[in-house]
């Protein structure tokens, strides 16, 4: 394998640490290498923290080493400020004389200025070095910078017999949710939950299973919660109104004597496109991947649409012979895996 890809892949097994943390900045890693060997890596830190080129860089103890080295990088360095200084400055002052890049940043704020300033400044850099699997890795940043969306997952649970949910006279009175899966699915969701920024339910799963939609059973950072709440039916004895997470409620109602106090409310027209409302809401919050947990009718929305990236299906060793039906995907079957006695089934929209 050539000596440059070998390196690369060590960018993303790194990189994938910074996982639910980053964003909406891309989840890069790093590595320095001098005489063949790696003497400094580093991935990016929490939203506002140093980037990845920044704690390789610093990693390297013998900072004299570094004019005779070359940084490996998964994405593009930028070349402007935000949060931090542009990674680009770092590397010309510290006279590294090669870097190789990954993939070439598409954010119009880098686009290619910061190899276009490395190359002025005398840095020999090399690019497209495992652009395919850069450009999986770093699909969540991406899909929001190429598209003007979140990269989007859908998520559901269905009895072997393709349910999603019982009839209501089958459930408690209490809001509660009815399992389909085993506890290890559940928890595994709890992860899946603590790696994107976002987490997307309807009315209709708010009122009949009252979730709290954070990751309790995982460690990690709640996602921010997004409720479509057209008329304000929900109330604020419900979990996903008790201020723990950030929370954002899409409805038609202005009335503001009817918002609850720390809630966020985003008023839409749910005349037109709710998925092309959804995603301008995530747009203007910054929101670079969603997880959409249900219910139907939610999912529908996206599948119709075809505004979907990844779908993730649990089918529990149950079966309800009536109830709501689970929604019908159309997309690519990439992976199938056993969960105990659980079914998980991996989709592509390709």
């Amino acid at each position: 394998m050539n000596i440059h890809r070998i390196y690369m892949l060590r960018c993303i097994e790194i990189a994938k640490k910074g996982l639910g943390t980053t964003a909406p900045n891309p989840m890069v890693g790093a590595v320095v290498v001098n005489n063949n060997m790696i003497v400094g890596e580093g991935y990016t830190s929490a939203y506002g923290g140093p980037h990845a080129e920044v704690n390789a860089i610093n990693a390297v103890k013998d900072k004299g080493l570094l004019k005779k080295a070359t940084l490996y990088v998964t994405l593009e360095p930028c070349c402007h400020y935000g949060k931090t200084p542009p990674c680009t400055d770092l590397i010309i002052k510290n006279k590294i004389p090669r870097v190789v890049v990954g993939l070439i940043d598409p954010n119009e704020k880098v686009a290619g200025q910061g190899i276009q300033k490395l190359r002025k400044a005398g840095v020999e850099v090399i690019t497209g070095v495992l652009e395919t699997e850069c450009r999986e890795h770093h699909k969540r940043f991406l899909t929001f910078i190429e598209k003007r969306r979140p990269y989007t997952i859908l998520k559901w649970a269905e009895t072997e017999d393709g349910f999603i949910a019982p009839e209501k006279d089958k459930r408690s009175k209490k809001p509660t949710p009815f399992w389909i899966t085993n506890p290890h699915s559940r928890q595994l969701v709890h992860k899946w939950r603590s790696e994107e920024q976002a987490i997307l339910v309807g009315t209709n799963t708010v009122l009949e299973d009252n979730p709290k939609l954070d990751v309790r059973q995982w460690t990690g950072k709640n996602p921010l919660r997004i409720i479509v709440d057209k008329r304000l039916k929900i109330k604020a004895n419900y979990h996903v109104l008790d201020g723990s997470s950030p929370t954002i409620i899409l409805t038609e109602v202005e009335d503001v004597s009817q918002h609850i106090e720390g809630v966020d409310y985003a008023i839409i027209d749910f005349s037109n496109n709710l998925v092309n409302q959804i995603f301008e809401v995530c747009q203007k919050n910054n929101i670079i991947s969603i997880l959409v947990e249900g219910g139907t009718k939610t999912l529908n929305s996206f599948i119709v649409e075809k505004e979907w990236d990844e779908a993730r299906v649990f089918i529990g060793q149950t079966s309800f012979q009536t109830g709501l039906k689970a929604p019908m995907l159309s997309g690519n079957l990439t992976k199938t895996r056993n969960i105990g006695n659980d079914l998980l089934k991996i989709y592509s929209n390709d």
